[in-house]
């Protein structure tokens, strides 16, 4: 390939990491055995290849400046890194890594750390295993990635904000400073796993010191001795980077024509500024993005590079600032957020033309070419679980029976239960359902409802929120057969409907309705009733057409047989006894399209089932009331911290884990982060704010859910006390003890005083029609809020609330964390009321 290196050709076939280092005018590919070790006078080229779910390939491209590396090597790098991208057809997008600035993502590739080199010779490089006398000291930092940098063997270098490990040649020390976060502490001691099984053969001693803890500690008095004795740490010096972070400039856009960079007007962005013939800079302060249009040569690219790295030197900025490059038709998610109106990607559809290819290379492989083979559904959750459905009306609960739990009324809104064995564990999974149709009131009080009753169940609970219309499959997988019906049960909806003097097509037993029929499988089906009009009809799908007494079965033809078997089980059920005409797309009577209203135009596309997202974790936290979250990248099962609430974003829902020792203290609060999460539009492209959302608690996570992960069921058992302690203890190899999850989430001090207990069960709230708390208490207590956070109180939340300790946030702050966490969730406002009053802007995560 012309202009390319020779040492690109052919690579990112496969999922994994690819390096290589400059050395001189060349490119050496670095060894496996040697991934993770950079040396600080050199200059690397990093190219990792993930394989989506999609089966596409996606190219991620770091190149990675060392602290003294030559401004010649940093110039080749950044050529390489473009010749790279031309050579994975311009495709991927490049990150510009600076020693000890690294991005999370850049990191994340290394586990669990990387530890940069005072050298530039590899074939030193210390190999497993290596014994060391030197006495080296490292200041780790990072909650979900682990910043570690080598720092003087002095007590100087010491501070209160960070963890320290300090490696001799028989023992390692790890110092935790007082005002340091628990999952940071946590994470510095996969760094000393690493040091003792890398420089000591997994043999030496292992020391934790507490900063301000020196009663009687002999590890501390051997600590302090290599110091010279105990001295105490000046106090930490007040942060000026995020006032002046916050003051910067507002974003500016420039034009790059033959490296001269030309401003534009950055007011007001849109996508339809970018011409892709040209290549442009955006500069937002603490990132900097290139983005170069699709018909830009591989010459043209490499000038704007150089233009590029010319800019950040020029502003005095390239240790402290992220530049991310990208090529027309892969920008990242945190570029298209600045502009206005970024088009939304349109999913491909499956023409008339596409279809005849399709079912001519499948009949060449002998399948039938009317019929292309479907997937198989996935197995979610067991079928051999029993099923509750209580009917919520103004605060109260209406346990239906077997027959009635099958039918569902647009205009009401259900708790749903379903219980099952797996792995020898009681599950319960709780799912609130909401018609379209449903009243306000009764919306609120299913959520306090269901998680009350979730509180009060043995075993593993799990507890959903889901509009109609927005099921995920797993909510079908639980009913054997279900049919939606317009209308309502609910004396608030019947209310509701006088008050309108609408029936808003209530569902008459022998009425006109029309139903669409669907299934995951044959024994679930399901039988939705739609617009009595043409309109609703599809070709993918079969429908049932209710006249009075008589019946129409339509088939569409780009229905499936197993569609057609499906359609008769739900006539059975539907109306059992009766006799229906079978009407053929394209062959209907009169009388059929009469009873619709008369023909009209719908959908004869191929409703073709859209690939599986690849899933997201975000860490969040808030920050004077705001929503801020921040992606966990590469994550696994070790990232789900027990001090955060983290949120695992699938496209189609999304899931709330809990950990036991964080400052989410009820389902409703969870529900709340993930309401927020999809209102404020936090990610981009964001489909419905009425996804789903599943809360998911420490100890009690689902196979539903630990699919997600590569999952060990060793690490679920809830050790006794916070992360740090619970890997020093395993590190140590102590056996560890363990606690029984508290499963409503609360805490006893959190406990609000003057509210009264709600019923543990729905039966017993029938007993006592008390009106339902609502998910988040009263509107005054909103009201406070709003004041507590103003700059004016002095009140405003911590802004890693969700992420410190108790230590760190106790020696902080004066509030305990039960009052900061009331504010931060204040008991009364609902859901789509409590984003708006956090913020009349959009949280944006950086």
């Amino acid at each position: 390939m012309k202009g390319v290196d020779d040492a690109f050709l052919g690579v990112g076939d496969k999922p994994g990491l690819d390096i290589w280092c400059i050395m001189g005018s060349s490119l050496v590919p670095v060894a496996k055995s040697q991934h993770g070790k950079f040396y600080s006078r050199n200059c690397y080229i990093l190219l990792n290849t993930a394989e989506l779910k999609t089966g596409v390939r996606r190219h991620d491209v770091h190149y990675w400046v060392g602290e003294e590396a030559k401004e010649e090597g940093c110039l080749m790098a950044s050529d390489k890194a473009v010749e790279l991208d031309a050579a994975l057809g311009s495709n991927t997008v490049q990150y510009r890594e600076t020693q000890g600035e690294e991005s999370d993502k850049f990191l994340s590739y290394f586990k669990p750390c990387i530890i940069p080199v005072q050298s530039q010779s590899p074939q030193h490089m210390e190999g497993p295993g290596h014994k060391s006398s030197r006495t080296m000291m490292f200041r780790c930092e990072g909650e979900h990635v682990a910043r570690v940098t080598e720092v003087p063997f002095s007590r100087s270098s010491l501070d209160h904000k960070g963890v320290f490990v300090v490696d001799t040649a028989s023992k390692i020390f790890i110092f935790s400073g007082c005002n340091s976060s628990m999952q940071t502490r946590a994470k510095a001691l996969d760094v000393v796993k690493h040091l003792k099984e890398n420089r000591h053969s997994g043999r030496c001693e292992i020391a934790s010191i507490e900063d301000g803890k020196l009663v009687g500690d002999s590890d501390a008095g051997e600590f302090w001795n290599l110091f010279g004795g105990y001295a105490p740490i000046p106090r930490d010096l007040p942060e000026a980077v995020r006032e002046e972070s916050m003051n910067m400039p507002s974003k500016k856009l420039f034009w790059i024509n033959k490296r001269i960079l030309v401003s534009m007007e950055s007011h007001l962005l849109d996508r339809e500024i970018l011409n892709s013939d040209r290549s442009y800079i955006l500069d937002c302060g603490t990132e900097i993005f290139l983005w170069m249009g699709m018909t830009t040569l591989v010459s043209e690219r490499k000038a704007s590079v150089t233009a590029l790295e010319d800019y950040v030197h020029s502003q005095g900025r390239s240790s402290n600032v992220r530049t991310v490059i990208m090529t027309e038709g892969h920008e990242t998610g945190d570029f298209k957020l600045h502009f206005q109106h970024w088009p939304k990607i349109v999913e491909m559809k499956l023409y008339d033309a596409g279809r005849e290819k399709v079912a001519a290379i499948f009949k060449h492989q002998g399948y039938d070419v009317t019929e292309i083979p479907e997937d198989k559904p996935q197995q979610l959750i067991t079928c051999n679980g029993s099923l509750k459905v209580w009917l919520v009306d103004r605060g109260c609960t209406t346990l239906l029976s077997t027959e009635e739990q099958e039918q569902l009324y647009t205009g009401d809104c259900y708790i749903i239960r379903y219980s099952y064995v797996e792995d020898g564990k009681d599950y319960h999974l709780f799912l609130a359902w909401s018609g379209k149709n449903s009243v306000k009131e009764d919306r609120v009080s299913t959520i306090s409802l269901m998680s009350s009753l979730a509180d009060s169940v043995k075993g593993h609970p799990v507890v959903a929120h889901v509009f109609e219309g927005r099921e995920p499959e797993l909510f079908f997988s639980v009913f054997k057969s279900l049919i939606i019906f317009k209308g309502g049960r609910s004396a608030a909806y019947k209310n509701h409907v006088l008050q309108k003097s609408d029936s808003n097509g209530c569902h008459q037993k022998d009425g006109v309705a029309l139903f669409r029929v669907q299934g995951l499988k044959h024994d679930c089906v399901q039988a939705i009733q739609v617009d009595l009009v043409a309109s609703s009809l599809n070709s993918s799908h079969c429908y049932i057409l209710q006249d009075g007494g008589s019946y129409f079965t339509w088939l569409g033809s780009l229905s499936s047989p197993s569609d057609h078997n499906i359609l008769d089980r739900m006539m059975n059920k539907l109306c059992p006894l009766k006799q229906s005409l079978l009407v053929r797309e394209g062959s209907e009577p009169e009388d059929f399209w009469k009873t619709l209203g008369g023909r009209s135009e719908y959908s004869k596309e191929k409703h073709v089932k859209s690939w599986p997202s690849d899933p997201h974790l975000y860490a969040c936290r808030f920050e004077q009331g705001l929503l801020k979250v921040k992606e966990v990248f590469s994550f696994c099962q070790d990232d789900l911290a027990t001090e955060e609430a983290l949120i695992l974003d699938c496209n189609d829902e999304i899931y709330i884990w809990v950990g036991l020792h964080s400052n989410v203290t009820s389902k409703e609060q969870a529900l709340d982060i993930g309401k927020m999460f999809l209102q404020d539009g936090i990610v981009l492209d964001r489909r419905s704010v009425e996804t789903p959302v599943y809360i998911i608690t420490e100890g009690d996570e689902p196979t539903f859910f630990t699919s997600f992960f590569n999952w060990d069921s060793s690490k679920q058992s809830s050790m006794v006390g916070n992360s740090f302690e619970r890997k020093l203890a395993l590190l140590k190899g102590l056996s560890p003890k363990l606690e029984t999850p508290d499963r409503s989430m609360r805490r006893p001090s959190t406990r609000r005083l003057g509210v009264s207990s709600e019923p543990t069960t729905p039966e017993h709230q029938q007993q006592q029609p008390t009106p339902a708390r609502r998910a988040f208490g009263s509107a005054s207590t909103g009201r406070l809020f709003a004041r507590d956070r103003s700059p004016a109180t002095g009140l405003s939340p911590s802004p890693s609330i969700m992420s410190q300790s108790p230590r760190s946030r106790s020696s902080s702050s004066t509030s305990t964390p039960t009052a900061v966490a009331r504010r931060l969730f204040p008991a009364s406002l609902h859901a789509s009321e409590a984003v708006h009053a956090f913020s009349n802007g959009t949280a944006r995560r950086r």
